[in-house]
């Protein structure tokens, strides 16, 4: 899923942050300058002067777009639009004070010199945080870009995109549409895939967003475009190739210096994406506290029936292909990952994958008695009642998973995969999600689960995920559909 990119001068937020303390720290030092001891925060009057400034800052900020190119700017640039914001703030400061008439009564040597020092603090942060922001600029960020383009135009786009990477983008390989140089290199670029192993390449490597840029009076094939939109990834492609466009609600971008149309399963604004990792954070917060409860109780069970770790730790597929170690309490006997192979024959679900089976010998406890019963201990416990899953509450907070998304799968999971079940990587993954909260035990069609996770992506709202942590409450306590 594709977050919108912010529009104005929300676009450079960590600018603004800055600038709002630098202005306030501007305000204190003045203050302390003229008045040598004291905090200017203990008198109304220069309480109200501090929170106007700030109301200011923010006024001209937006009327005035003091942001707008900031990280194109050389030095001369920045401080006569570094001057200009400060001289219109301290304007708006000395219209306030000749409004509530406390011009007479509030330090006129504190203002200035409040302009003053903010203007030459801020100046020096601006330029400071443009260099880190290039140095990342170079050193790529933390989105995998594939570019997509011919022989001619390659090194263009390549040096283009490193030149003005102000999306963060990681640049993870080439696609030469028009000639088969796979294992070469093109700016310092490794050319991993040719036009027809591209979408299979997008399939299995860790990829977010595919940039398409033809050479001039060039073309992509439109097949090559159609699958890589069916893998869920996210696709810009010129706008000069406008009758090549494909996917739903398109969105005109820059990417670098290309006008670009963006196609994606979904879309989430800033404000939706935070409001998700809010929710994130204060659920992993919540469930860290309880998984260390739950530790002191259910740990000695775990070691006294299988000596070893309390923890199990396996590398999962996240969010467009990136891997990272999930966490879970072990429910399983050490042995596990070996015996699998013995026990695939009775594997419930379509084609390997995914593993689900009746009665799971591996799990601690598990076993079938000579009169063939079966006897469950532990393992089975944890599992049913989903107190596995809660050392998971440490990845949400780490930011590899989300509280509600899609199952994550094991690397031999997503070996098997096709280029449609790539699209359920287009979110993070998560603890529960719409397979889980629909009977995950029933479920033994593999499609079926594809189909639930994209309909949760494509239809996906802050709303939505309140609705699935509600009844995934439910169907824990109900003890429905545990795996």
């Amino acid at each position: 899923m594709y977050k919108k990119h912010s529009k104005g001068w929300l676009k450079h937020s960590d600018f603004v942050l800055l600038d709002l303390i630098c202005m306030q720290a501007a305000f204190i030092i003045a203050y302390l300058l003229r008045h040598k001891s004291g905090n200017p925060y203990e008198t109304q009057l220069y309480l109200n002067m501090a929170i106007f400034l700030e109301l200011a800052d923010i006024v001209v900020l937006f009327f005035f777009e003091t942001f707008k190119s900031v990280l194109k700017r050389g030095y001369y640039m920045e401080f006569a639009k570094t001057l200009k914001h400060v001289v219109l703030v301290t304007l708006l400061a000395v219209l306030y004070l000749f409004t509530i008439q406390e011009s007479g009564n509030f330090s006129r040597i504190v203002l200035y010199l409040t302009g003053s020092i903010y203007l030459f603090l801020t100046y020096a942060v601006r330029l400071l945080w443009k260099r880190r922001l290039r140095k990342k600029m170079k050193e790529g960020g933390d989105r995998s870009l594939l570019i997509v383009t011919t022989d001619r135009a390659s090194l263009d786009v390549v040096l283009s995109i490193r030149n003005h990477n102000y999306e963060m983008y990681n640049l993870a390989g080439l696609v030469i549409a028009d000639r088969n140089i796979v294992g070469q290199e093109v700016g310092g670029i490794p050319v991993v895939a040719n036009v027809d192993t591209a979408p299979e390449y997008v399939c299995r490597a860790w990829i977010d967003e595919v940039l398409l840029i033809p050479g001039d009076d060039e073309t992509l094939p439109q097949s090559l475009v159609d699958k890589l939109v069916e893998t869920g990834v996210t696709v810009h492609f010129h706008i000069s190739q406008a009758e090549n466009k494909v996917g739903k609600r398109p969105l005109v971008e820059k990417v670098g210096e290309y006008l670009v149309l963006t196609t994606s399963i979904n879309y989430t604004t800033d404000k939706q994406a935070f409001l998700k990792r809010c929710l994130d954070i204060l659920g992993g917060l919540t469930g860290c506290v309880l998984t260390g409860i739950l530790f002191l109780i259910i740990a000695p069970m775990i070691y006294i029936q299988s000596p070893g770790p309390v923890f199990f730790s396996q590398i999962r597929v996240g969010k467009n292909g990136k891997r990272f170690k999930m966490y879970k309490f072990r429910s399983m006997y050490l042995d596990a990952e070996e015996r699998k192979q013995e026990l695939m024959k009775e594997n419930r679900v379509k084609d390997g994958m995914m593993f689900k089976v009746d009665f799971d010998t591996r799990i601690i406890g598990n076993k079938i008695l000579p009169d063939g019963r079966k006897k469950t201990g532990i393992g089975n416990f944890i599992r049913v009642t989903s107190i596995d899953e809660f050392p998971q509450f440490f990845n949400v907070l780490k930011g590899d998973m989300s509280l509600v998304g899609t199952r994550p799968p094991t690397l031999d999971e997503w070996e098997k995969y096709e280029l449609h079940h790539r699209a359920r990587l287009a979110i993070k993954p998560g603890i529960t999600g719409m397979w889980q909260v629909s009977g995950r035990s029933e479920i033994t069609d593999f499609e079926e689960v594809v189909r639930l996770d994209t309909n949760y992506i494509t239809e996906w709202s802050v709303g939505m995920d309140f609705r699935i942590l509600f009844k995934t409450v439910l169907a824990v306590v109900k003890k429905e559909g545990s795996m």
